[in-house]
């Protein structure tokens, strides 16, 4: 048999058993590339729907800017089409609120949501059922500063035995205090705070740091200083009563956040360096509930 015949008769077994290879190749790609037009698809509808929610929020809470918004879980397609949604975060950074309280962060965490898919695209959200809502606001230390009239003043988390007692065996290290925070589902009623302030003594750079209370009270939060230390490079000095009765009350104050957006009465507090916090919960609240921040006096 001649070559000529051979080779038209019978192909090259290596080359039929490439072809499939190719084939598999080629259909690993448009499997590829689909996804990524799907997952692209799914954010791009994402985006729309929190970009609706945000701007209902900013009219909702009077706020000046349009706060930022992010619906969680994936993919978000299904969670659209079904209606119902597992979490979804509402933050605002930057707020005026009063004259002393010009950098509120706000934030509100929406879980278990039934919000029809028409609505949120038209951004028709009066009608978004909230399951459950935890609201927070967070005062930031130049804010307290204003209040109390020091402006360099800094905050951290502190033990409330060390706070009351000032013994070393009762303080709690500022990393432990803020992971045993973050662990809390909800926050009580009081915290311990080590409020700080820096000025010249003598010519020398000196520390006044007033160790407090945060309260919550069913108006107001209050700040009421128990124990006051000096610190200089040499150590910290122990206060004479005198001094004390005259520099402690420098560091009490109250400040009344009112109610927190969506209505949501405040219910704990809690301190994170820099800044306190307040915190509030509710059930089965809608959408249309949602209370300007000028609310808060």
């Amino acid at each position: 048999m001649s070559n000529a015949v051979r080779d038209g008769a019978r192909p090259d077994p290596a080359s039929q058993r490439k072809r499939p290879r190719r084939t598999g190749t080629k259909l690993l790609v448009f499997l590829v590339i689909l996804g990524a037009l799907l997952v692209a698809a799914d954010f791009g509808f994402a985006a729309v729907a929190e970009h609706q929610v945000s701007q209902q929020a900013r009219k909702q809470l009077d706020l000046s800017d349009d706060p930022g918004v992010t619906i969680h879980g994936f993919p978000f397609t299904t969670q659209a089409l079904g209606g119902e949604y597992e979490h979804i975060t509402l933050s605002a950074d930057g707020v005026a609120v009063q004259d002393a309280l010009r950098n509120l962060e706000l934030i509100a965490e929406l879980r278990n949501v039934t919000a029809p898919l028409n609505d949120v695209i038209e951004g028709n959200t009066d009608a978004i059922e909230i399951g459950e809502l935890e609201g927070i606001v967070k005062i930031r230390q130049r804010d307290v500063g204003r209040l109390i009239k020091l402006p360099n003043l800094e905050i951290e988390p502190a033990a409330q035995e060390f706070v009351k007692s000032g013994d070393p065996k009762d303080e709690v290290s500022v990393k432990d205090l803020e992971e045993r925070r973050d662990a809390m589902d909800s926050f009580p009623t009081t915290a311990g705070l080590r409020l700080a302030t820096t000025t010249r003594i003598a010519g020398s750079k000196t520390e006044i740091v007033a160790y407090g209370i945060l309260e919550l009270t069913q108006t107001s939060v209050s700040i009421a200083p128990h124990r006051l230390e000096i610190g200089h490079d040499n150590g910290t000095t122990v206060v004479p009563p005198q001094v004390r009765e005259s520099l402690l009350p420098q560091f009490r104050t109250t400040i009344s956040p009112g109610s927190l957006p969506f209505n949501v009465r405040p219910s704990g507090v809690a301190v994170q360096q820099g800044a306190v916090i307040v915190q509030g919960k509710a059930n089965n609240v809608t959408f249309a509930d949602g209370a300007a921040l000028t609310s808060l006096k």
